[in-house]
């Protein structure tokens, strides 16, 4: 079965996390698990170079996201998608207001959202850590840009009632999308293809935090049919970033 991964990451995440990926380790793990594409960032908004360095390097497998951090400055940010969207071919922008501490509704992120809406790019935004990245928060945020498609990662995360209020929010907001790393209820994976549409839930590796064998078997025992885990696994994110 034909699988686009939604989200990885390149770069040494230190710390607590104590994990990394090269652009080499991701081909391998492709190869491996039949994933034909990466959608990939960087670690964070320092990186985005090496994702460039990686996207050059293998062209025909990674999708590139810009990683934008709006506490730098909004004219730093309008830069960086001018470089890596207009200049590079970068195909949407990657947002984590847990990691850089800014609530996801807040009115610093209107003038980035505004040249995602000019430009027709995808919003990737990290959800499910309080204060910061609730799905409400990301909803608000959705509410007030309409016209621009927003994929929540991890569709709530780790947290029952995060996961409940990810489903709801989408299941109210057209232009809301569901990424399901890091989501360990499979069941969910199946009532947001049934309830939010079959065309807006994502599969997802969040590569290096979780093995691509854990993510695959979430989509595998979800409950649906062959035809719909394609949509889950491949179809859907195509559509989403038009390729």
């Amino acid at each position: 079965m034909k699988k686009i991964d939604a989200h990885a990451h390149l770069g040494n995440f230190g710390g607590w996390a104590g994990v990394e990926n090269t652009s080499h380790q991701l081909i391998r793990h492709m190869e491996e698990y039949d994933i034909e594409k990466t959608v990939l960032c960087a670690k964070d908004h320092t990186g985005n170079q090496q994702v460039l360095d990686a996207f050059l390097e293998y062209p025909e497998s990674f999708l590139p996201l810009v990683y934008l951090n709006p506490l730098e400055g909004i004219p730093e940010c309008r830069e960086k998608i001018c470089r890596y969207v207009d200049q590079e071919g970068f195909l949407g922008i990657k947002l984590n207001p847990l990691r850089h501490a800014y609530v996801a509704d807040d009115g610093i992120l209107d003038p980035i959202m505004e040249e995602a809406q000019k430009r027709q790019l995808p919003v990737f935004i990290h959800s499910g850590h309080p204060p910061y990245s609730l799905p409400w928060s990301i909803a608000l945020l959705a509410e007030r840009f309409p016209a621009v498609k927003m994929v929540m990662i991890h569709m709530g995360h780790g947290h029952g009632v995060y996961i409940d209020a990810a489903l709801k929010m989408a299941r109210r907001y057209p232009n809301l999308y569901l990424e399901m790393s890091g989501m360990p209820m499979g069941v969910k994976i199946r009532q947001a293809y049934e309830e939010v549409g079959p065309d807006r839930i994502l599969f997802g590796t969040d590569s290096p935090f979780h093995h691509p064998s854990v993510e695959i078997q979430k989509v595998l025992t979800c409950g649906l049919n062959e035809t719909a885990m394609e949509q889950v696994f491949y179809h859907n994110v195509k559509k989403l970033l038009e390729i």
